[in-house]
């Protein structure tokens, strides 16, 4: 499989269910000004949404959508326990939360990479990011990650999204819950290699 990333966005986060996974895979960067790949393809014909990631399969489909890809990918290694069973309520609580990680903090998040963003609108994002911190935060309270005692792709999507409050200079200090989450989840051997491998650490 052939993963098309853009570095430290959020496509480390299928990247880091592929090393999670165990899955032999090679990444390809994107730059997303250009829409050339790092070997000079077209990515806007691979991926018309003009977005990463996308993930190419071993038979040449393309899939597109975080959320789509890092389930795709869980179910290629079931043992791995990064989603549960299709059909059971488990999953469908990863699938709550990647939703809520996409529709909520991802996206909530975004307005804060414009540069011309008024003092005002980005008061109210913080504000607003505020809040689904608290709401996160609760749900962390004693428990290692957000299904309990077991890594899952929701895991990877919001450890990748709330890592952008080094991007846009977000405090998460008021809330030690995220802070010790976060740096749980930057300790794993497979994100460590993912980051690694996309320049994000040495």
């Amino acid at each position: 499989m052939l993963l098309y990333y853009n570095k430290g966005g959020c496509s480390l986060s299928p990247h880091i269910a592929l090393h999670e996974a165990g899955l032999p895979h090679a990444v390809s960067h994107v730059d997303l000004h250009t829409g050339r790949t790092a070997d000079g393809a077209d990515y806007w014909a691979i991926n018309p949404k003009r977005s990463v990631p996308a993930l190419r399969l071993d038979d040449g489909a393309v899939l597109t959508e975080g959320a789509a890809i890092v389930q795709y990918i869980a179910d290629q290694a079931p043992a791995s326990g990064l989603a549960p069973p299709a059909g059971t309520m488990e999953r469908y609580r990863v699938q709550e939360w990647l939703n809520y990680v996409g529709t909520e903090l991802h996206r909530g998040f975004t307005p804060l990479f414009s540069a011309s963003i008024a003092p005002d609108w980005k008061a109210m994002t913080l504000a607003a990011l505020a809040k689904k911190f608290d709401f996160v935060s609760d749900r962390l309270a004693g428990r290692p990650y957000l299904m309990g005692e077991g890594f899952t792709v929701a895991d990877a999507y919001l450890f990748v999204i709330l890592r952008w409050r080094d991007y846009v200079v977000v405090d998460l200090s008021p809330w030690p819950v995220l802070t010790d989450y976060m740096a749980r989840v930057a300790a794993r051997p497979a994100v460590r290699a993912a980051m690694k491998m996309e320049g994000l650490i040495k």
